[in-house]
């Protein structure tokens, strides 16, 4: 039951999710008025870049030999992975996000796209961090800087998100998935490029 519950926080809280999860959290928190239309076109942009290609592009790599699994369990794996996430990322500073639109959504994904290419250059040293932890912890400072930014009280979000990340982490030491220095390593590339971004929008 508990080795169940577990391995169900890994992929309800799975990486993919938290640039989307990252967008929703800022239209709902934002006092701007963005219209609607807007708003759905950018979640469904982020949508279909951030989870539905990087899902086909996982399939077209195992079919072809390049991954084994969908948690890519050694750093080889994760390469070309990282390499194709970081590509879809700049898509997303190029085409649907630009610095002129939204600002503070722009330098979320800047901030996503450093912790990616960090986290690419350690895999091709060898070494690997945790990708669930970057992601969590990443969402968690934007989402701190937002409730600075717009001067709004969101401690029980805070709160629950403490929560969230230690669930993660327990997870992924009860699955062996990592270890406890491959998890803070994953804490510290996902928090601090939004932490020092905070220095351009905030």
């Amino acid at each position: 039951m508990i080795n169940q519950l577990l391995k169900s926080i890994s992929y309800i809280f799975h990486p993919l999710l938290m640039p989307l999860l990252g967008v929703v959290f800022y239209f709902s928190k934002t006092p701007r008025f963005i219209p609607e239309s807007i708003m759905k076109a950018k979640v469904f942009s982020i949508s279909i870049l951030t989870i539905l290609l990087p899902i086909l592009l996982f399939y077209l790599l195992k079919t072809i030999n390049k991954v084994d699994s969908f948690h890519l369990e050694t750093v080889q794996e994760r390469r070309i992975p990282l390499i194709i996430n970081a590509l879809i990322i700049i898509l997303i500073l190029i085409r649907v996000l630009p610095i002129d639109e939204i600002p503070e959504l722009y330098f979320f994904f800047i901030g996503i796209l450093i912790s990616t290419v960090t986290c690419l250059a350690l895999a091709l040293v060898t070494f690997k961090v945790s990708i669930h932890m970057i992601a969590a912890a990443g969402f968690f400072m934007f989402a701190i800087a937002l409730a600075i930014h717009f001067k709004i009280n969101i401690n029980g979000t805070i709160a629950l998100m403490c929560i969230i990340l230690g669930a993660i982490a327990t997870s992924r030491l009860h699955l062996k998935a990592h270890t406890p220095i491959e998890l803070l390593s994953g804490t510290f590339v996902g928090l601090l490029p939004q932490l020092i971004l905070l220095n351009y929008w905030l």
